[in-house]
């Protein structure tokens, strides 16, 4: 019965016309919808890839200042004694 009334308005030519306008707009409209997702998506991974960039700096920061510490309490009295520290 749905199918009836269907083939029925799409055989007129107004509708069948409108029918394919609205076809036409809903897939612009998909589409946009879509390039929406994509480009969320986009700015959500650029910001993820900052964070960890921004962690591993400090990570490797802190690597650094371990490497130049002193290595025993003679190593620390002898850089203070020279104000090094």
């Amino acid at each position: 019965m749905i199918a009836a009334l269907l083939s029925g308005i799409a055989a007129s030519p107004w509708m069948g016309s409108a029918l394919r306008y609205a076809a036409i707009a809903l897939a612009v409209l998909l589409f946009l919808l879509a390039l929406r997702r994509s480009g969320e998506r986009t700015g959500r991974l650029a910001e993820r890839l900052e964070t960890t960039e921004k962690a591993n700096d400090v990570q490797r920061r802190m690597l650094e200042a371990a490497a130049r510490r002193p290595r025993s309490r003679d190593d620390l009295a002898q850089r203070l004694r020279d104000g090094e520290f």
